[in-house]
C-alpha cells in the first residue's frame, strides 16, 4: 500500500475548446458552457493554479493543490503557435501532455495562405496570393509547405553548381583560415543585376561546411558579387586552388518549374507553380510564422530545473529559419551557449562546423528527467531539438524527425572551465528516424553531441543529409574533454554526404573520449564532394575510444578514417569497399594510434591501409584480421600517402605487422544487396571474430524499446 494516494488529475485540449472552461471534460457539454482547454498555455495556467494553492501540514506531500502528476490530454487537430510554449522550473510537476489515443494533435507555427488567384502564363498554371503583412514589412517567410511537404525556392543552376572564378585579395593555394570575405568574381554570367537583388542569397559550399548570404551589390562591369555577410573561412572548395562551388537562392527571374516558390516581399505577393493534379481546393499551403515551439528552461544555476515533464504522440511543425544573430531582434538562445559563440566569429556567413550555432525548435536546459516519446518534429528550420546546459535524463525516444532546415538533434552543455550547473549527460536518443535534413543548413548533422557526457544514442535511423549522421565531442586535439562514456550503438546510418561536402563519417568523434563506445552499427552509401567521405572518422585528438562489430559498406573514401588520435581501438568490424582503402591513418604520431584485431577487410582492388606507419610499431598495432580483394589475387595490404610506394603482404609482414591475419574469402551471404552476414564454414571465424548479428538495428517497435 502506498503511504499517499497518487491521484492523477486530468485536463483536455481540443481545438475548438475554451480557455475559459474548466479543461475536464473530453467534450464541451450541450450547453457549451464547459468542456475542454483550448491551449497549452491554458493548461500550464490551470497547472499553476492547483500548484499554488496553501499547502496543509496534514499532506506535506502534496504540492499545493496537487495530489499527484497531472495528464493533459490533446485531441486531434491543429493548436496555432505563434511564439514558443514556455515551461519553467516555477512550473516543475509531474506532467504529461499526451495525444488522445487514436488522434494526431499538431502544435502548429504556421499560417494557412488563402485567397489563391489562378491563371496561365507562358502555357504555365500560376497561383498568386496578395499579403498585406508582407507588403508592409511585418512578415517574410523562407519556406512554404504544401500537403505537409516542403516546396523550393528558385535558384541558380537548376541542377549543379556555379564556380567562383577568383577572390581579390585571397592569396592562392589556400586552405582552411580566417576567412572574412565578402566578394568574389562571377564566371560569365551565372550572376546577374537580379531583379530584387539583395533578396538573393549565395549558398557556397566548401570544405564541410556550407555558407549562406544575401548578395549586397552586383557590379555587371566587372562580375563582382558583394556578399552582406563575410565568409567564415577562405572561398577555396578543399584545400588547394579550386575555389568554391555555389548556388543563387531565391532568385525571382529563375521561377519555372512546377512545385517552385517566390515571395516577392516588396508587393506583398506569392507566386507558387502547382505541380500536376494540384489544385487550391486539394491544397493545403503553409508559410511559417513561428522559428521555435517550444522551450523548457530551468533556472541558470540548476536550482530549480524543469523536471518530470513529458510529451507523448504530439506533432511539431511549420517553422521558419534565420541565420544565428540575424535581424533586428535575435533570438536570445542562438548564441546563447559560450562553447559555441567563438565558432560562429564575426556573425559570418555560417559556423565552423556541423552548423553549431543553430538552434532547435524545441528548446531544452536546466531540465532533468523529461522525455519526448513518440512525437513527430517536421516541416522546420532549424534543429529538430537542442538539449542545451544542465541537460540530465532527457529521453527523446520513437520519434520522426523529417525535413529539416538542419539536423535532428543537438546536444550541448558546458564546457571545461565552465560553470559546473550547466554540464549536460546521459541522456538517451533513442529508436528515432532522422532523415531529410540539412534542407537549409547543409552541414547540419543527424544527431550532434558536443559537450556531453553518458549520452546513449542507439537504434536510430539517420539518412538523407549533406554532412556526418552522428558527431560526438567537441575538442580538437589532446585537451580537456567533458565527453566521455558516450554509447553509440545499433544506429542504421546512409545516404550521407551525397557529393555535396567533404571531410565527414557516418560516425565523427572527436576528442579525448575515454568510455565511449561505437558499436553494432550499420553505415554505407557515404558519398564526399572533394575527399573525406567515411563510415567511421575518429578525427582530431579522438582518443581512448572503442569501435567495434560495426558493418561499414560502399563509400567513396575510406571505411575507417583517423586523422589523429591515441589508442583507438578498431575491432570485430567488417569493412567493406571504400573506393580509396579499408582504413587509413593520415597523421602518424610516435604513440599507438590504433589497434586493430579481428576486423574483415574487404576491397575491389583498393588498399587495405593507407598512409606511411614504417617500421615503428607503436603507431598502430594490427593483427588477427581477414583480408579479401576481390580484384586482386593478392591484396594490397597498404599505400603511402603518395600514392607511389606499396606494401605487400609478406612486406607488411616484415614489419610486425598482421603477423597471424589471413588472406581468404570470408563468405558473405549476398555482398552486392548489403547482406554481410557469414556462412557457417568462414575463415573469419576461426581468428575468433564474432559474428555480427544486425536484426535489432534502427529502430524497434514500442514493445522491445528498453
Amino acid at each position: 500500500m502506498q503511504p499517499y494516494p497518487l491521484d492523477v488529475i486530468e485536463y483536455y485540449l481540443a481545438p475548438d475548446g475554451n480557455d475559459g472552461w474548466s479543461g475536464r471534460l473530453k467534450e464541451p457539454n450541450a450547453t457549451r458552457s464547459d468542456g475542454p482547454l483550448a491551449t497549452l498555455r491554458g493548461a500550464l495556467q490551470k497547472i499553476r493554479c492547483l500548484r499554488e494553492r496553501p499547502v496543509h501540514l496534514a499532506t506535506p506531500h502534496v504540492i499545493g493543490g496537487l495530489k499527484g502528476p497531472v495528464a493533459v490530454w490533446l485531441r486531434g487537430g491543429r493548436y496555432p503557435v505563434a511564439e514558443p510554449i514556455v515551461i519553467s522550473g516555477e512550473d516543475a510537476v509531474p506532467v504529461t501532455f499526451a495525444a488522445c489515443p487514436g488522434e494526431t494533435p499538431v502544435l502548429d507555427g504556421g499560417v494557412r495562405i488563402a485567397g489563391w488567384q489562378v491563371r496561365k502564363s507562358r502555357g504555365r498554371t500560376v497561383w498568386t496570393a496578395d499579403l498585406p503583412e508582407v507588403r508592409a514589412g511585418q512578415w517574410f517567410f523562407r519556406q512554404l509547405f504544401v500537403n505537409g511537404e516542403r516546396r523550393l525556392r528558385p535558384r541558380l543552376p537548376k541542377q549543379g553548381l556555379y564556380r567562383m572564378e577568383s577572390v581579390p585579395g585571397m592569396p592562392l593555394p589556400a586552405g582552411w583560415g580566417e576567412g572574412g570575405y565578402t566578394q568574389f568574381v562571377s564566371a560569365g554570367e551565372d550572376v546577374k543585376p537580379f531583379r530584387n537583388l539583395t533578396d538573393v542569397e549565395v549558398v557556397y559550399v566548401h570544405f564541410w561546411i556550407e555558407e549562406r548570404s544575401p548578395i549586397a551589390a552586383f557590379d555587371p562591369a566587372q562580375r563582382l558579387v558583394t556578399m552582406a555577410r563575410p565568409s567564415h573561412t577562405n572561398l577555396v572548395g578543399s584545400f588547394g586552388t579550386q575555389l568554391a562551388d555555389y548556388y543563387l537562392d531565391n532568385v525571382s527571374e529563375a521561377l519555372s518549374e512546377p512545385g517552385e516558390w517566390y515571395l516577392d516581399r516588396a508587393a506583398g505577393k506569392l507566386t507558387y507553380l502547382p505541380l500536376p493534379g494540384e489544385t487550391p481546393e486539394t491544397c493545403d499551403v503553409v508559410a511559417p510564422k513561428a522559428l521555435q515551439l517550444l522551450r523548457l528552461t530551468g533556472a541558470a544555476d540548476g536550482s530549480r530545473p524543469v523536471q518530470y515533464v513529458r510529451f507523448r504522440g504530439i506533432t511539431f511543425q511549420h517553422t521558419d529559419w534565420r541565420h544565428p544573430g540575424e535581424g533586428p531582434r535575435a533570438e536570445t538562445d542562438l548564441l546563447a551557449n559560450p562553447s559555441v559563440k567563438w565558432f560562429n566569429r564575426r556573425n559570418s556567413a555560417a559556423s565552423g562546423q556541423a552548423a553549431a550555432d543553430v538552434p532547435g525548435v524545441i528548446h531544452v536546459e536546466y531540465a532533468r528527467d523529461c522525455a519526448f516519446e513518440d512525437c513527430t518534429v517536421r516541416n522546420v528550420g532549424w534543429y529538430g531539438v537542442f538539449l542545451g546546459n544542465g541537460c540530465h535524463g532527457i529521453r527523446i525516444v520513437g520519434c520522426e524527425l523529417r525535413d529539416l532546415g538542419a539536423g535532428g538533434v543537438k546536444v550541448n552543455g558546458t564546457a571545461v572551465g565552465e560553470p559546473e550547473a550547466g554540464r549536460t549527460g546521459w541522456n538517451r536518443i533513442a529508436d528515432n528516424h532522422i532523415h531529410q535534413a540539412g534542407r537549409i543548413f547543409h552541414s547540419a548533422v543527424g544527431i550532434l553531441s558536443m559537450h556531453a557526457a553518458g549520452n546513449v544514442i542507439a537504434h536510430n535511423h539517420i539518412h538523407d543529409l549533406f554532412y556526418s549522421g552522428i558527431s560526438c565531442g567537441w575538442v580538437w586535439g589532446y585537451g580537456p574533454s567533458v565527453s566521455h562514456d558516450n554509447i553509440i550503438e545499433k544506429n542504421h546510418i546512409h545516404t550521407i554526404g551525397q557529393g555535396l561536402l567533404s571531410d565527414m563519417g557516418g560516425v565523427y568523434l572527436l576528442g579525448v573520449q575515454p568510455g565511449t563506445i561505437v558499436r553494432g552499427n550499420l553505415v554505407h552509401d557515404v558519398r564526399k564532394a572533394h575527399y573525406g567521405g567515411w563510415a567511421l572518422y575518429t578525427d582530431e585528438g579522438s582518443s581512448h575510444v572503442i569501435l567495434e562489430d560495426n558493418v561499414c559498406y560502399a563509400t567513396n573514401g575510406h571505411l575507417f578514417h583517423q586523422h589523429y588520435g591515441r589508442e583507438n581501438t578498431v575491432r570485430n568490424n567488417i569493412l567493406a569497399f571504400g573506393e580509396e582503402a579499408a582504413t587509413a591513418y593520415s597523421r602518424v604520431e610516435p604513440h599507438v594510434g590504433v589497434l586493430y584485431y579481428r576486423n574483415i577487410l574487404v576491397s575491389a582492388g583498393t588498399p587495405m591501409f593507407q598512409n606511411a606507419y614504417g617500421d615503428d610499431q607503436r603507431r598502430i598495432v594490427s593483427d588477427l584480421n581477414l583480408f579479401w580483394d576481390t580484384q586482386r589475387s593478392e591484396p594490397l595490404l597498404n599505400r603511402g600517402p603518395d600514392g607511389k610506394q606499396e606494401w605487400t603482404l609478406a612486406q607488411w609482414r616484415a614489419l610486425g605487422h598482421d603477423l597471424h591475419s589471413v588472406v581468404a574469402d570470408p563468405g558473405f551471404a549476398d555482398p552486392a544487396h548489403g547482406d554481410f552476414s557469414l556462412r557457417a564454414d568462414s575463415p573469419a571465424l576461426r581468428l575468433g571474430f564474432s559474428p555480427i548479428d544486425l536484426r535489432d538495428v534502427g529502430p524497434r517497435p514500442p514493445g522491445a524499446r528498453e
